[in-house]
């Protein structure tokens, strides 16, 4: 698994709305500054979010964004998961988006990247965004 730009920012516009919940709907421009994210990028992210139900959106002067769930139920795999699709670092082994690969006609090869995954999916699923405030 590589984590792709688009799913680190994602990680950071989500800590940054935590870190912000007292404060309502937080604009655009305000996570940009804080997080150094370029702005059409930080919108097409939040869209993305939004039609997934992590985040709600509301315009006008008092328009933002705010997270849609509470931090504790938003974890790392759900957002990787949402913006850069599997976490298995090779098809075969994915549990979600699983593809044939060269590696299956060796088990004990498969077995080693079967763990990887393991390892990984699992830390992702119970960091959640709350834990990296």
């Amino acid at each position: 698994m590589k984590l792709s730009v688009k799913s680190e920012y994602a990680l950071l516009a989500l800590i940054d709305l935590c870190e912000h919940e007292q404060d309502g709907f937080v604009r655009i421009i305000d996570i940009c500054k804080r997080k150094s994210i370029p702005k059409k990028f930080l919108e097409q992210i939040l869209l993305s979010l939004k039609h997934a139900g992590y985040v709600e959106s509301r315009r006008g002067l008092d328009g933002g964004y705010r997270l849609a769930k509470k931090p504790s139920q938003i974890s790392l795999a759900q957002v990787v998961r949402l913006l850069d699709g599997a976490l298995a670092s090779v098809g075969s082994v994915s549990q979600y988006f699983y593809k044939n690969t060269p590696i299956e006609k060796n088990e004990k090869l498969l077995h080693v990247f079967r763990e990887i995954r393991d390892y990984l999916s699992e830390k992702m699923e119970k960091t959640t965004i709350d834990m990296l405030i």
